[in-house]
């Protein structure tokens, strides 16, 4: 697991993680953090409360993992996320 992360990359992926279709896998491709590297990460940045909210939301998750998610999902985010 790479030891720094800029500002910026830190932000994103936190956002990445509680995004829900954001599978585990593609911060993994992106960042180089595994889903146990991620819970770390995520256990260290956020409070205590909220990173219990974020694993009670992406435990058992399937568009959080890629081999359970359904075939029909084809985007990593929202069509309105990023409105223009």
């Amino acid at each position: 697991m790479p030891t720094e992360f800029s500002p910026a990359d830190l932000s994103r992926i936190i956002e990445m993680a509680w995004e829900d279709r954001t599978p585990f896998e593609a911060i993994e491709q992106l960042y180089g953090l595994n889903q146990h590297q991620l819970i770390k990460l995520m256990r260290k940045e956020l409070n205590a409360g909220s990173f219990r909210l974020w694993r009670a939301r992406t435990s058992g998750r399937s568009t959080k993992h890629l081999a359970l998610r359904s075939p029909e999902i084809n985007r990593g985010y929202c069509p309105s996320q990023y409105k223009r």
